[in-house]
């Protein structure tokens, strides 16, 4: 039995995270285990209504869940950074989510626009440092709203910080088994005591892992080389502002927001699984939007839970449908509504479309 607690957000995000329950439960009956759902109302439309983002002793109340399951954060009445800030942001520094986790796999039947690239060449993990670097928030302005402003805004990088992230990193690559390629993503020629401090330790647990080949790319490289020649990594492991922009540029690879999914993990505590993209309010109520991006966040929650074989159930289902069924990975392109799609992978799932289905 596990429990999780859901947040189905704002826009779009209720409608994604209703699939993927659906292809969740299809699961449980095929592989075995239950489920208990809590769901909560945060979001902009909670904010609008109540003046508070997250109430006192919600943080609290999420850390007893086994995994919490996110829709999207993100409504247009809402000034941007205040959902961000108070919501995603707070659970990740204060849940200490201090891995995010990112697939970046294209798919059979998914278009990309990379030319003469397939899925033999797009099957790469970035590993993000989730709660320091820019996002921690220090800094700020002097004489701000004068001619003389001044605005200062760090990084932050502690020694323990790197070294989890990094550690987690040469883990991963040992588990997933494909190149045993780990690549620090840096800037060691601008940002030289930051990634001074990322270069010495990634050496140094390096040293632990004689099984994993170590290399190392500026970011600028990585991104040009993400597009030229994919292939060349397996997994990477960044700061939190890179790996925001390479996980982006990542997600566009792999055949675009609709399709890519992603995890923000404490090995030792709740984690928080949820699809990349954001809320699209345009789409929300039409029945249009992609929902595999969180059914992909869903599985990826099931195998951080235990529950591989039926992670690997839902990943084998999700590509049946694209091979098989859907059009286009975009909102209204599909040839399917999203409770369709949704309907599609979860028979898939009961069918036995499992880890060892074609």
């Amino acid at each position: 039995m596990y429990r999780i607690a859901v947040i189905p957000g704002d826009g779009t995000g209720p409608e994604q995270v209703g699939e993927a329950l659906k292809v969740v439960r299809a699961a449980a009956g095929v592989y075995g285990f239950k489920l208990e759902t809590v769901t909560f109302p945060f979001g902009g439309q909670h904010y609008l209504n109540t003046g508070e983002v997250l109430p006192a002793g919600a943080v609290d109340e999420l850390r007893q869940f086994d995994a919490i399951l996110l829709g999207a954060i993100g409504h247009p009445e809402v000034k941007p950074g205040i959902l961000e800030q108070g919501i995603l942001l707070r659970l990740r520094f204060e849940l200490d989510l201090y891995v995010n986790l990112r697939p970046v796999k294209l798919y059979p039947g998914v278009e990309t626009p990379l030319k003469d690239k397939g899925p033999e060449d797009i099957d790469l993990v970035v590993v993000r440092e989730n709660t320091e670097g820019l996002y921690a928030g220090t800094g700020g302005f002097l004489r701000k709203g004068t001619p003389d402003e001044v605005a200062v805004q760090e990084s932050i990088n502690t020694r323990q910080g790197v070294e989890r992230c990094i550690r987690y990193a040469f883990e991963y690559c040992r588990r997933r088994d494909r190149r045993k390629k780990l690549t620090l993503c840096g800037k060691t020629n601008v940002l030289t005591y930051a990634f001074d401090l990322w270069e010495r330790v990634f050496h140094e647990v390096g040293r632990e892992y004689p099984d994993i080949t170590r290399d190392y790319a500026h970011v600028d490289a990585t991104c040009m080389w993400m597009v030229k020649n994919p292939e060349w990594f397996d997994v990477i492991v960044t700061d939190n502002m890179f790996g925001d922009i390479i996980t982006d540029l990542g997600a566009m690879i792999q055949g675009g927001m609709g399709i890519a999914a992603g995890g923000n993990i404490n090995p030792a505590g709740v984690s928080m699984f949820e699809p990349i993209g954001g809320s699209a309010p345009k789409y929300a109520g039409q029945n249009v939007i992609n929902p595999l991006a969180a059914i992909l966040a869903a599985g990826m929650m099931l195998d951080h839970l235990g529950e591989a074989q039926a992670a690997a159930g839902i990943e084998q289902a999700v590509m049946r449908a694209c091979r098989e069924n859907l059009k286009s990975m975009a909102a209204g392109r599909m040839g399917y509504s999203t409770s369709q799609v949704g309907d599609l992978v979860a028979g898939y799932v009961a069918s036995g479309a499992g880890p060892d289905a074609g």
